[in-house]
């Protein structure tokens, strides 16, 4: 059935266009009587306006676009999105606000749907995830004039306000406790080397061996995925000089190489400590439990939605926000290497 338009709810009231107009958007020109009997046709006929009517009208979309450039596969299976964008749409929904969210291939792809939804007035702003080295999106939105905001920070958003946390303070506080429980080779499974959080958090560790002594401290890229983390665990552990401590950038991967590790008959945390980025519910629900660097990331997804809509709001008085750094939460899964361990680590 073909989409009513004003033409047909004119038609049927037997009133013209423009008296249609002035009673949908409470305009004075009618009267009381012919208001109630056309929001009454269209109720009947399940009427809703276009998007690009109601932006040349001067009416909002009433929704927010959220673009991201990962695999289905690992967003489906990833605590930590599935926690954001809960927090996210709650914070949304009570402003009867929508989230608007599509999964693309690339950054490119990503690129051209901020264009298109732009122009065809779909959403009211965007959300930027997963900030970049040198990011062409940064660019390419400021050029749209839509409000948007980058969850990331801090810096190099060029005008963008940010919602952030401090990802290199809290990689800090981890190794310092490996460090203090006695671990000198230590590696950490990252995410894609193109993200900013993924660069500040290698970083970290590195500028943490050095003033701590570390004698190794590695950083393997990955995709987030628990294929890839299971895969580069398990090269980590099958060297002659294997690290007693990993900490993972995400739960899905230290999860696959707690697997690994138990497949390997490396016990946890005996001989080899094992430190999560995010604290989900899989890091307590295996044995043993997961010491993890924890925050409210439905809380964070609730902020971003705050930040947005102000933005919407009012673009020029929209400033980066300071979320709390993540604190590690101590568990079953790390402890001082034992004297065997640590010779063979040695």
């Amino acid at each position: 059935m073909a989409r009513p338009t004003i033409s047909d709810i004119a038609r049927r009231a037997g009133v013209s266009k423009s008296a249609v107009s002035f009673a949908l958007n409470g305009r004075p020109g009618v009267s009381d009587e012919t208001r109630r009997r056309i929001l009454r046709i269209v109720e009947e006929m399940n009427w809703r306006p276009h998007s690009a009517a109601r932006a040349l009208g001067g009416a909002k979309a009433g929704a927010v676009g959220l673009v991201l450039a990962r695999p289905a596969r690992t967003i489906g299976v990833e605590p930590f999105f599935a926690m954001l964008l809960s927090g996210l749409q709650a914070g949304l929904s009570a402003e009867t606000t929508a989230l608007h969210l599509m999964l693309v291939e690339d950054t490119a792809a990503e690129i051209e749907v901020y264009r298109r939804w732009s122009s065809e007035h779909r959403v009211d702003g965007f959300v930027v995830v997963d900030l970049q080295i040198h990011d062409p999106r940064i660019p390419v939105l400021e050029e749209l004039g839509v409000p948007a905001i980058v969850l990331g920070g801090p810096g190099r958003h060029g005008s963008l306000p940010s919602v952030w946390a401090d990802d290199r303070e809290a990689m800090i506080s981890t190794v310092n406790y490996l460090a203090a429980l006695g671990h000198r080779r230590i590696a950490h499974l990252a995410g894609l080397p193109a993200f900013q959080h993924t660069r500040r958090r290698i970083r970290a560790l590195r500028d943490s061996a050095k003033r701590l002594g570390l004698v190794e401290a590695v950083s393997v890229p990955t995709d987030f995925s628990d294929a890839e983390g299971a895969a580069a665990t398990r090269a980590l552990l099958a060297r002659p000089l294997r690290p007693t401590a990993i900490i993972y950038d995400s739960d899905v991967m230290a999860v696959a190489g707690l697997g690994v590790a138990t497949e390997m008959g490396i016990p946890v945390p005996g001989e080899l400590s094992i430190v999560s980025f995010d604290d989900s519910a899989l890091t307590r629900i295996v044995h043993p439990p997961l010491t993890a660097l924890s925050r409210d990331t439905f809380a964070l997804g609730e902020q971003v939605a705050r930040t947005v809509l102000a933005a919407i709001a009012d673009p020029t008085a929209v400033q980066d926000h300071k979320n709390p750094t993540p604190h590690l939460v101590v568990r079953e899964s790390t402890a001082p290497p034992r004297a065997s361990g640590d010779a063979a680590a040695r």
